[in-house]
C-alpha cells in the first residue's frame, strides 16, 4: 500500500482548537456550553441538470450502500420505511420506530438506530433482528470484536455485547450523533458541542475531546483510520486521526457541506453542498484536500453513499426531488 501524504499533514489548525474537558461523568454533559445541532442549509432551486440519472423518489432521509452486497438502503417516509434496492428490484421494510441513522454492520448487514433499539437488518433477505437499548438511540456502529456501540440522544454511549448486554456505559457528552469504529479507538461526534471525543474504554470514561469547527454535522471513517467531518456552519472539511485525537487537515469546501461518503476504490471523499446543490470529491493524500470532481445534484442533497463494488455515487434529495446516481464511468469521462 502506498504511503499516504496525510501523515505529513500540517497541524497548525490544531493549535487553535478548544480543548474540552474529557472526564465529565454527568448525564447529558452537565453544564457544558452547547449550540443548536447543525442542520443542512435550505437549498436553492435547481438551475441546472443533475449529473447522471435521477429516479423519482419521495423525500430521502438517509442512504447506505451495503459494501459486500451492493444493496442500496434508502430511508423514506420520515424515517419509518427502509427501501432496499438491488438488481432484483425494490423491497420495503417497515421499521418499528423512526430511524435516526444507518450504518454498515458485519458483511451483508445494515444497522438502524431507532428509539429503544438497534435493528440489525440482513441486506440480502430483509430479515430483521433487534437489540434492545434503554434509551433513544441516535447512532450505532459495530466494533471489530463484534460488540455494538450505541449513541443516545442524552449523550450516553453504550458498549453492547451481541445479545444486547451492556458491557460499558460512558456518560458526559451532550449528544452522541455519529460513531466511528474504523480503528480500535471509538470516536463520537457531539453536534451540540460541535466536538469529537475519543472513548477511553479501559477506564469506562471519555478521553480526549477536540472542538470541530463552528457547527459539525456528520462524520465518517476510512480504512486509513482518518475521521472526516463536515463543519456545516464553518463551510469546512476537517480530517482527524485518533489515539491521540489530532486535527490533520482543515479546508474550505463551499456552501454548507453536509453529507459524506468515502470511495475506497478511488480514495476519494465525497461531500454534498446543500447551499449550492452540488457533490464534490476530494483526494486527501497530499496533506490538503485536492478537488477531483464536482457535479450538480438534485435539490437538497442531504445524503450520499458510494457502492464499494462499482464506485457508483448515489445522492438523495430530502425534498422529494429524487434519487441521483452518478456512475464511476461517468465521473471518469468528466460528465
Amino acid at each position: 500500500m502506498r504511503r499516504r501524504g496525510w501523515i505529513r499533514s500540517a497541524l497548525a489548525g490544531a493549535a487553535v482548537l478548544t480543548l474540552l474537558a474529557g472526564c465529565s461523568s454527568g448525564e447529558g454533559g452537565g453544564d457544558k456550553p452547547t449550540i443548536a445541532a447543525a442542520t443542512p442549509a435550505a437549498a436553492p432551486a435547481v438551475t441546472g441538470t443533475p449529473t447522471g440519472e435521477v429516479r423519482a423518489f419521495a423525500a430521502i432521509g438517509a442512504l447506505l450502500a451495503e459494501p459486500s452486497t451492493g444493496v442500496l438502503a434508502v430511508l423514506t417516509d420520515s424515517g419509518k420505511t427502509l427501501q432496499l434496492i438491488d438488481k432484483n428490484g425494490t423491497r420495503k421494510v417497515e421499521l418499528p420506530g423512526v430511524a435516526a441513522s444507518l450504518a454498515a454492520g458485519k458483511p451483508g448487514e445494515i444497522l438502524i438506530a431507532v428509539p429503544g433499539k438497534v435493528i440489525r437488518l440482513d441486506a440480502a433477505t430483509g430479515k430483521v433482528s433487534e437489540v434492545a437499548v434503554d434509551g433513544d438511540v441516535r447512532s450505532a456502529a459495530l466494533r471489530a470484536d463484534g460488540d455494538l456501540v450505541a449513541g443516545l440522544a442524552t449523550g450516553k454511549v453504550l458498549i453492547l455485547a451481541p445479545d444486547g448486554a451492556v458491557r460499558e456505559s460512558i456518560s458526559g457528552l451532550v449528544s452522541a450523533d455519529a460513531i466511528d469504529t474504523s480503528t480500535d479507538t471509538v470516536v463520537v461526534l457531539d453536534r451540540r458541542q460541535t466536538a469529537l471525543t475519543e472513548l477511553n474504554l479501559p477506564d469506562e470514561r471519555l478521553g480526549l475531546t477536540l472542538r470541530t469547527g463552528d457547527g459539525a454535522a456528520n462524520m465518517i471513517g476510512d480504512h486509513f483510520g482518518r475521521r472526516i467531518v463536515t463543519d456545516t456552519a464553518g463551510n469546512e472539511l476537517l480530517v482527524y486521526t485518533a489515539d491521540p485525537l489530532v486535527l490533520r487537515q482543515r479546508f474550505p469546501v463551499g456552501s454548507s457541506p453536509y453529507a459524506l461518503a468515502y470511495d475506497q476504490r478511488s480514495e476519494t471523499v465525497w461531500v454534498t453542498l446543500t447551499g449550492s446543490n452540488e457533490v464534490v470529491g476530494y483526494d486527501l493524500s497530499t496533506g490538503i484536500p485536492v478537488e477531483v470532481g464536482r457535479y450538480p445534484t438534485v435539490r437538497q442533497p442531504d445524503s450520499v453513499t458510494v457502492d464499494a463494488r462499482s464506485g457508483d455515487l448515489f445522492v438523495g434529495s430530502a425534498t422529494g426531488d429524487g434519487l441521483q446516481r452518478i456512475t464511476a464511468d461517468q465521473r471518469k469521462r468528466g460528465q
